[in-house]
């Protein structure tokens, strides 16, 4: 029986990544917001997609009961949804979205989950190497991984997992970057060039898999050497 995986966020970008790296052999839920993950559905037909904006407490219930009517069981929870408000903009949709949107799928879906069931939240590097400008934002993704590691402890005891990934500078096709700014953010990376969603997506299906039935409460960063 295929495992049942929930991915926040996978319209576009590294949600995206994440979900045509799963849906091969995963039975896949995923969230979206502004943008209808139309492409997704029609490269892996019978994806569940559901309309949810993760700023609302309430979402998380409602998400959570929709994968578990039609799949009897969730395993997987990848939290990739993200907010980078400035902040000179909507700081606190960062902590809304980064932060109580995690905590609150996770709170929603506990019942449901069994032993060997895990939760991969995407992070940043920016959670430690704070970003100029989005201060704000940093501070959620550092919020996240102290979540993380501190759910990793409470959970081992029934077997569940807990687990991020810090991606560094990723490119992504739907929101390019001057080319200014990618040569600039690859002079800072040690293997020379930015990152793609494709990057990531891979260090994600190793986390859900059974491969990492030892790994819990880690931060992987998957940066290609920033700022080293």
């Amino acid at each position: 029986m295929k495992p049942v995986a929930l991915v926040t966020g996978a319209a576009r970008g590294i949600g995206r990544a994440i979900a045509d790296n799963l849906a091969p052999d995963h039975q896949l839920a995923v969230t979206y917001n502004a943008t209808p993950p139309t492409a997704l559905q029609a490269a892996h037909p019978g994806i569940q997609a559901i309309h949810a904006d993760l700023a609302d407490p309430a979402s998380a219930t409602r998400i959570i009961d929709e994968i578990i009517a039609r799949h009897g069981r969730l395993d997987i929870i990848v939290n990739n949804a993200g907010s980078l408000e400035l902040d000179s903009g909507n700081v606190a949709l960062n902590h809304a979205v980064n932060v109580a949107a995690p905590m609150a799928l996770l709170n929603a879906a506990l019942a449901h989950l069994k032993p060997g069931a895990c939760v991969i939240s995407i992070s940043s590097v920016n959670a430690v190497l704070p970003a100029l400008g989005a201060s704000s934002y940093s501070a959620s993704k550092a919020a996240l991984n102290t979540w993380t590691r501190g759910m990793a402890r409470e959970l081992g005891a029934q077997g569940i997992r807990v687990n991020a990934v810090a991606p560094g500078a990723i490119e992504r096709s739907e929101t390019p970057r001057p080319p200014e700014m990618v040569k600039a953010f690859a002079d800072l990376t040690a293997l020379g060039r930015v990152g793609t969603p494709e990057d990531i997506a891979p260090v994600v299906r190793f986390l859900a898999s059974d491969a990492a039935r030892f790994i819990t409460g880690e931060i992987i960063t998957v940066s290609g050497g920033y700022r080293l």
